[in-house]
């Protein structure tokens, strides 16, 4: 089982975090850390049901509300639980509740967790400076995740072509 949680507390209210959420996947996003990642999509609205995801992590929309946005994976094999953003207070907290399976068992703690890591707290990054305008300590690569970087050509200059999102 992994319980994987990344939060950060932010001097403003709720108010200020809810608009950032909602463009969460959508051409507007100012939450995503689109310059360093994978874009994430959705394939639709924002209600359950709709597909999404970014690189090779798929899920579907499973419960919305102005405060929280919760995803069941769909993809890579062998991941399954979900993944959700919920804004309590001045607070942004992503939490993945997930049972591994098969190669994830390996995968997760090798390649998927350090990658994730990176692009969360990149995430919180984004947050923090959308409402305050700057960011006291930004994210740090360790020299792991900027090797699997390298080797997965993920970035602004070699992104993989993000693929069709299915249901």
């Amino acid at each position: 089982m992994v319980r994987n949680v990344h939060t950060r507390r932010f001097p403003v209210s709720a108010d200020r975090l809810v608009p950032l959420l909602e463009t969460l996947g959508t051409p507007e996003d100012r939450l995503w850390p689109v310059a360093d990642w994978p874009p994430t999509r959705l394939d639709g609205p924002r209600v359950p049901g709709t597909p999404a995801g970014h690189g090779p992590v798929r899920y579907v929309v499973e419960e919305v509300s102005p405060d929280r946005l919760r995803c069941r994976f769909t993809a890579p094999a062998g991941v399954h639980g979900y993944h959700e953003l919920t804004i309590d207070g001045g607070a942004l907290t992503h939490v993945l509740d997930a049972s591994l399976h098969g190669r994830a068992r390996l995968t997760w703690p090798l390649f998927f967790r350090p990658l994730h890591d990176a692009l969360l707290e990149g995430l919180l990054d984004r947050a923090e400076l959308e409402v305050t305008g700057r960011v006291a300590r930004p994210v740090r690569w360790s020299p792991y995740v900027r090797l699997l970087r390298a080797l997965g050509k993920i970035g602004s200059r070699g992104r993989r072509p993000a693929a069709k999102l299915r249901a």
